[in-house]
């Protein structure tokens, strides 16, 4: 059976109601398998089926409390496990509000909010709420990333103008207890149901690099694009190895292996953005460009991604100026 065949979309219940897809993990594996040009090849028309071919979003993304979180995720230089990062306090809302501007005054579209919590506190919660206010009365795009939700947290996120909420499943279901041990990938499809019956738009990817196998790729790609409806943005992530974490030794991924996942990313998830995010650092304006040709159509652009670096503004407005691309 071709992958074509194997996500062949089903008959509608309604006239005005189509199901997604039902992807299989084997289906993906097959388009992993295709040749890489035939790959981008089919991954550009889709991409052009659903976008604008020469339009990438942007967002910055800022760390406004960094460290000491209770999670023991391997990769992640901010857990309070690893000790490799120190703990600071929450950011004021005067702090984040020059931050935002600034990104703004750069062009950015977006501006992502981040904290190294398990989840967040109530007190912690009115502050970060205040900072999307006024984040929001700058006329951008508002995204938080606290961890998991309880139960009315996604509701006061909404009502202080809350767009995006990201909330990573980080890695296949199978390879996950290999990475993150503290907590169960099913409380992330948890907080994400809190996020979507409060109206909120999903931001949810995940992070290649970190030992999976090309099917277990295949699988987290897989529980992507079967969410009904998909995310909204699709961060792939490339692993960025972090001094003393468990994960800092972990070889390279092979950098066409990371373009076939975004142009399955895209295949499988047509009207989703798919946004290259941790790694740009580390990736030349060539890999960069097959992944803008694979289907790519949002990056995360300043200086910083929380801990880890990413590829200064000027280079960025350089490589779009070379590539013909327009921000929006």
């Amino acid at each position: 059976m071709t992958a074509t065949a194997a996500a062949q979309t089903a008959a509608p219940t309604t006239a005005a109601f189509v199901p997604a897809p039902r992807w299989t993990v084997a289906a993906l594996a097959a388009l992993f398998e295709m040749p890489f040009n035939d790959l981008l090849f089919r991954a550009q028309e889709v991409h052009r089926q659903h976008h604008d071919a020469n339009a990438v979003q942007r967002s910055t993304l800022l760390s406004i409390k960094t460290g000491g979180c209770s999670e023991d995720c391997g990769y992640c230089s901010q857990s309070a496990h690893h000790g490799t990062v120190e703990k600071e306090a929450l950011l004021e809302t005067e702090e984040v509000v020059a931050a935002a501007r600034a990104a703004r005054d750069k062009g950015a579209t977006r501006f992502c909010m981040g904290a190294a919590w398990r989840g967040p506190k109530e007190k912690d919660l009115d502050r970060v709420t205040d900072m999307i206010a006024a984040v929001k009365a700058l006329g951008l795009e508002t995204c938080v990333t606290l961890g998991m939700l309880k139960d009315g947290q996604a509701e006061k996120l909404k009502a202080a103008g809350l767009d995006y909420y990201n909330h990573n499943l980080d890695t296949a279901p199978e390879f996950y207890g290999e990475v993150i041990k503290t907590h169960a990938q099913g409380e992330r499809f948890d907080t994400l149901d809190k996020v979507r019956e409060a109206g909120i738009k999903v931001c949810c990817g995940g992070i290649v690099g970190m030992g999976e196998t090309r099917r277990q790729r295949a699988s987290l790609l897989v529980e992507l694009a079967n969410m009904n409806p998909p995310p909204d943005s699709v961060p792939i992530n490339e692993l960025v190895p972090m001094p003393g974490t468990p994960l800092e030794n972990a070889p390279p991924l092979d950098p066409f292996e990371f373009v076939r996942t975004i142009a399955v990313a895209r295949i499988t998830m047509p009207g989703s953005m798919v946004r290259l995010s941790a790694g740009r650092q580390e990736m030349s304006d060539e890999l960069q460009a097959l992944c803008f040709l694979a289907g790519a159509n949002s990056i995360f652009y300043g200086d910083k991604l929380l801990t880890a670096g990413n590829p200064e503004a000027d280079r960025d407005e350089a490589l779009f100026s070379r590539l013909g691309l327009n921000a929006i």
